[in-house]
């Protein structure tokens, strides 16, 4: 009896100092990560915090996590998990080429429609691909037009809360059910500009690729001895894209994607000038109208699967994926391809994924609304129950990895966190808008144990805050 009386008094024991090692363990986590919130960049400022056991869900840390937060591309973790659920790993995008006429002696009398399916990759190579195909057919002239349909989506190209400002811009580009990505980036409904200095005085050179005359841009550039300072912009309800500002003699060449006004139009264009360039002639013009139901199909182009496309969409924030995504998850589970049946379809699954959404505002995929608001609880509780779905993997490679110098592996985290027992060891996503910026994911502690871990700012005046971000993934990292 004594000897089990000794055993029981010796478990109490070392169950007792394990309780008071993890309670001290928390309280210099919390007393380290407190000093780092004093922050001068961080006063009159609003932060959230939530950081958790990867394994158990375990509250290690929190400061205001139930507060409804501005999380900018930190939704993407959100509409990411959300798609991936929904359409899954292999899901493909398809783009679909049609005709309504007879061919003749080489000749299509009749209009050639190129029918959009969401496709955000359909690049130069698949265009040129289709156009290969009429030239195999033994296709030499369309007697028609060349027409785009972009009817598998709505025409709504923004979402609700676009600043008119940010439509310029790759990350506001116009979103469509038929649309062009000049480059493995896949922003999708851009064009690439590209300012080359010349000599002092004289105007820089500018080239767009690819090339196309559904854009013109306008020169107000000077090569100069000075820091380079360009300004970019597409005049709103066009295509006119105006470069002005000071490009410095000698640097390297300034390259910019800009969205165009019209992506279905812009695509269909690129199809005409791919056909031309192939030896097809085309007498008709450029349109935009939904295919007949008596059109007859010819061929159809994949996109990657969606695991691929997971990539580019989590390492570089591309916010039309992100909106891409939410339109496909209402096309196929509603039959609509509207921001308004995405959401709905956003909500549902991330509810059946045990997040609060009833504690959650959600007005976009991509995190550019200001209107929305998510706790930070909330992030860390998606981050801990995706781990257990058949899609993790994918999902948690497809975060930036701190450090890392290639572009896509490091992602926007690519040059953070360099030299720290961060680098190459927190996968996480960022996020930044005015005022708000975020940092949520994964770390391993210099203990080998995982967390789980959401950082959010909102209402700072600096011009970014990254480096408290990073300093806290660090203070993680180094938990012995």
């Amino acid at each position: 009896m004594k000897k089990w009386c000794g055993i029981l008094v010796m478990l109490v024991l070392i169950i007792t100092r394990a309780v008071n090692v993890s309670a001290e363990g928390a309280s210099t986590l919390e007393t380290k990560i407190e000093q780092v919130l004093q922050h001068k960049d961080l006063k009159g400022a609003i932060s959230s915090i939530s950081i958790k056991k990867a394994k158990s869900g375990e509250v290690l840390y929190e400061k205001n996590s139930s507060v409804r937060m501005k999380i900018a591309s930190n939704m993407k973790l959100f509409t990411g998990a959300a798609a991936l659920e929904t359409l899954g790993e292999e899901y493909k995008f398809h783009t679909e080429l049609w005709h309504d006429g007879k061919v003749k002696n080489g000749v299509l009398k009749g209009n050639l429609y190129l029918k959009g399916k969401g496709d955000p990759t359909l690049g130069l190579q698949e265009l040129q691909q289709f156009s290969a195909l009429l030239h195999e057919k033994g296709i030499k002239k369309i007697a028609g037009n060349i027409i785009g349909d972009e009817t598998w989506y709505d025409d709504v190209r923004l979402s609700e809360d676009m600043i008119w400002k940010d439509e310029s811009y790759a990350y506001g580009a116009q979103i469509s059910a038929l649309t062009f990505s000049p480059d493995y980036r896949y922003e999708a409904g851009t064009v690439i500009v590209e300012t080359t200095p010349t000599k002092n005085g004289k105007k820089a050179h500018i080239s767009i690729s690819p090339k196309t005359d559904y854009v013109r841009v306008m020169n107000e550039t000077k090569t100069g001895k000075g820091e380079t300072d360009l300004e970019i912009v597409r005049k709103r309800n066009g295509n006119v894209i105006v470069v002005k500002g000071i490009i410095k003699e000698g640097e390297e060449s300034d390259q910019t994607a800009i969205a165009v006004e019209d992506p279905a139009l812009y695509t269909t264009s690129l199809f005409k000038d791919a056909l031309e360039k192939n030896g097809i002639k085309v007498t008709g013009k450029v349109k935009k109208e939904e295919t007949p139901q008596k059109a007859q199909l010819m061929g159809v182009k994949e996109s990657p699967p969606l695991g691929e496309i997971f990539i580019p969409y989590m390492k570089l924030s591309n916010n039309t994926i992100a909106e891409i995504f939410v339109k496909e998850m209402g096309k196929v589970q509603y039959g609509e391809g509207s921001f308004e049946a995405g959401l709905t379809s956003l909500n549902q699954t991330l509810s059946e994924m045990d997040v609060n959404v009833d504690n959650m505002m959600i007005r976009d995929g991509s995190g550019l609304s200001h209107v929305s608001g998510v706790p930070t609880d909330e992030i860390s509780s998606l981050l801990f129950h995706a781990r257990q779905k058949p899609w993790y993997d994918n999902f948690y490679e497809s975060l930036p990895l701190a450090g890392d110098p290639d572009e896509l592996i490091g992602g926007t985290l690519d040059e953070r966190m360099r030299g720290t027992a961060a680098e190459g060891n927190v996968r996480a996503k960022t996020g930044s808008i005015t005022g708000a910026s975020s940092l949520s994911g994964y770390v391993t502690t210099e203990a080998g144990e995982e967390l789980i871990f959401s950082i959010v700012f909102n209402a700072f005046l600096a011009e970014d805050v990254k480096d408290i971000e990073d300093e806290i993934a660090v203070i993680l990292a180094s938990l012995k």
